[in-house]
């Protein structure tokens, strides 16, 4: 059994990590079936801010993975949204190289369908990146993705939660414009929504600087291995002139249309069939497809709430060893990635490693790899002190906001 939060979600097993929160697939006794839930690990008052504005989006769209629910026990809080087993953009990189192109077009049409409804409601993601796009498990079929990572995006009008020297991000992501200091706005998000379909041709990160500096007599040539069709798009994307990228995501879409039809023919003998399958670990024992086992099931509500270790603290929390027995050292945990909040006029580039995201902000999907027989899975989430005003505090905002935007 694992341990159960609000007396209704039931924590599995981690499946991602970031700086400001835990993932961990989670089973929601209520509606009877596996969510992501994301736990909160700091306590300063810019984290819960932003911890609360990123569960109080609800978005409701197919190519969207935005909170679907939130919880709060004594000091601890969390927020749920679907489970999402595929890995992502920057997964399905690792294991294929360069994408064949319409398949690439597929992927940017329902990103761009995506963003079109974060845009719809005033909000800037603000980290679009392959890491936090998902793939659901389609197999070979159709590919179906959805943005996720709402860590740092904002309503436009909302009052800033960093100063105003700094930029939130990833490096190399940055559009020129908001290195220069400007307010988020839409056309950042279009600008790292090309550097992604740039990135899914080559193979290769771009370098956002690199490229600025090809735009000094309008749109340059295409890059190799990018048909001219699809630049004539993604150039346009691209362009360190805001005032000359498309508008809106929908007129991207519209300029993508017809793209498909202008493409040659995808003949090459030696390209691998593109397949996106379940990158989740196995159940751990004492769960299954239909969630706790019968034999080990419990009534939630008879259960006591879990505790979060300090943010610094590496320890994890053990069940007691029987009298006479060593109880075994937990493995370290990964180091810390690094905050995603840089000052103004750092270039963008920091090393491409798809499957390992670099930012606070972000979190994977694909989880730690399956235990090996008898390896010992990891324990329940650290603890972290949160006083319980600050819960409070959360509560309040969150109510403050439902009222407001209700």
């Amino acid at each position: 059994m694992g341990e159960i939060f609000a007396g209704r979600y039931e924590l599995v097993d981690p499946i991602g990590r970031g700086g400001a929160g835990a993932v961990w697939r989670t089973w929601d006794h209520r509606r009877r079936r596996y969510v992501a839930a994301k736990v909160l690990m700091q306590s300063d008052a810019g984290t819960l801010l932003r911890f609360v504005r990123e569960q109080a989006l609800r978005i409701d769209h197919p190519h969207v993975l935005a909170p679907t629910s939130w919880a709060a026990d004594d000091d601890q809080v969390l927020f749920t949204m679907d489970l999402i087993g595929g890995g992502s953009l920057a997964h399905l990189l690792a294991d294929y190289g360069p994408l064949p192109p319409r398949y690439v077009c597929t992927l940017l049409d329902q990103l761009l369908a995506g963003l079109d409804a974060v845009h719809a409601e005033d909000v800037v993601h603000r980290d679009i990146k392959p890491a936090n796009i998902l793939l659901e498990p389609t197999g070979k079929g159709r590919p179906h993705l959805r943005l996720s990572d709402f860590g740092i995006a904002m309503r436009k009008g909302e009052p800033r939660l960093t100063e105003t020297q700094f930029v939130l991000g990833t490096p190399g992501y940055f559009a020129p414009e908001q290195l220069l200091g400007a307010e988020p706005d839409f056309p950042a998000d279009l600008y790292a929504a090309g550097l992604v379909g740039l990135y899914l041709l080559t193979g290769a990160k771009p370098d956002a600087q690199a490229l600025t500096e090809q735009y000094t007599h309008g749109v340059p040539p295409a890059p190799q291995g990018v048909p001219e069709p699809l630049w004539q798009v993604l150039g346009h994307l691209l362009h360190p002139d805001p005032r000359s990228r498309f508008r809106s995501a929908t007129g991207v879409r519209k300029a993508l249309a017809g793209v498909p039809e202008l493409l040659p023919p995808e003949t090459a003998p030696d390209q691998e069939e593109i397949e996106v399958f379940d990158q989740l670990p196995q159940l751990p024992e004492g769960f299954d497809a239909q969630g706790p086992s019968a034999a080990d099931a419990e009534d939630p509500s008879q259960t006591g709430s879990f505790h979060l270790a300090p943010p610094n603290s590496h320890a994890e929390q053990q069940p007691a060893a029987p009298q006479g027995q060593s109880t075994p050292s937990p493995p370290p945990h990964p180091p810390t990635p690094p905050s995603h909040a840089a000052p103004l006029g750092t270039p963008g580039g920091a090393p491409a490693v798809p499957q390992q995201p670099y930012v606070q902000a972000s979190f994977g999907t694909a989880g730690p790899p399956v235990a090996p027989a008898g390896e010992r899975r990891p324990g329940p989430p650290p603890k972290v002190a949160i006083p319980v005003f600050l819960a409070a505090l959360v509560c309040l905002a969150v109510g403050v906001w439902a009222l407001a935007t209700g």
